[in-house]
């Protein structure tokens, strides 16, 4: 009977995993698609503020009224400031280069967890995950190509995608335990409207009638792929689902092949099967105090 269960629920964490990263996947090319009308923070402002309704709704149906407090205020918000950082480098990055080497790029966020927490937290790193984590970092290269004629320096922009996603999943060890994913994925979008309001009487450009469809599908993409993550992580464990994240990179090359003609080179797919590879064995390897995939997509 445990063992029934236990299956029905690894079964369930993985129809959530693929179900939130393909959602991911379609917010990243919609936000690809606006990006030539406005910029990077206005279109994070605008997802944040039509998403911050569906948080708050699935908290309060979840939790109730008690699931939107939190004693972590302070570390959000230094958290959803570098959440802004994440989410813009990324949508500046996919309107400069295609889709499937952005997001290939920003997979290499684990690899950059494990070399800083094994330098700032004294952690342990096996030799094995240090090959993986080379290799990985050889995957970027390859994809980058730095050196050659035809360099182009957008590709920097995931790069820096993935060392604030990794300072996110490095951030969530300091969060007091007892929190609910939920309430720390509200927080985290709570954070984000705030911060990317800011700027916003400098940049706002007037939102054409017909782009708001489609900013209201980035909103929806994009809170409803994180709760399905979060809701992937409670119910399954993360070694077996993790690596169906990666099924993101597969919508991620055919969406930019379909609507933008995006045919990547051949040294993308040895580069992005480095990278897979790498961050595969990185979330399935048994260190105990390794961070979890789940805490970086609580964000």
């Amino acid at each position: 009977m445990r063992s029934s269960i236990l299956l029905a629920d690894t079964r369930l964490g993985i129809a959530l995993m693929l179900a939130g990263a393909t959602s991911l996947a379609i917010s990243d090319a919609l936000a690809k698609f606006l990006g030539s009308s406005y910029p990077p923070l206005q279109l994070l402002f605008m997802r944040a503020m039509l998403g911050l309704p569906v948080a708050a709704t699935l908290v309060l149906a979840t939790l109730g009224p008690q699931g939107l407090r939190s004693v972590n205020i302070r570390l959000h918000l230094g958290r959803g400031a570098v959440n802004v950082g994440s989410a813009v480098c990324f949508y500046a990055a996919v309107t400069r280069i295609a889709l499937a080497e952005a997001t290939a790029i920003a997979f290499c966020a684990p690899l950059i967890v494990t070399a800083v927490a094994a330098v700032l937290y004294r952690e342990r790193v096996t030799a094995g995950a240090w090959l993986a984590t080379l290799a990985g970092f050889a995957g970027v290269l390859v994809i980058v190509k730095p050196g050659s004629q035809g360099l182009n320096w957008a590709m920097l922009l995931p790069l820096g995608t993935a060392i604030c996603y990794a300072l996110l999943m490095l951030s969530a060890r300091h969060i007091k335990a007892g929190e609910h994913m939920f309430t720390m994925m509200f927080y985290i979008v709570a954070a984000q409207a705030l911060w990317s309001a800011l700027p916003q009487w400098w940049i706002w450009r007037p939102v054409a009638v017909q782009d708001v469809p489609t900013l209201l599908g980035l909103a929806l993409t994009s809170t409803v792929g994180l709760g399905c993550l979060t809701q992937a992580f409670r119910v399954a464990p993360a070694s077996i689902i993790a690596p169906f994240d990666y099924c993101a990179l597969i919508w991620a090359t055919l969406l930019g092949w379909w609507f933008w003609h995006e045919v990547p080179a051949p040294t993308f797919y040895a580069g992005a099967l480095l990278i897979v590879a790498a961050g595969i064995y990185m979330a399935t390897r048994k260190t105990p105090g390794a961070p979890r995939r789940s805490q970086a997509h609580d964000q």
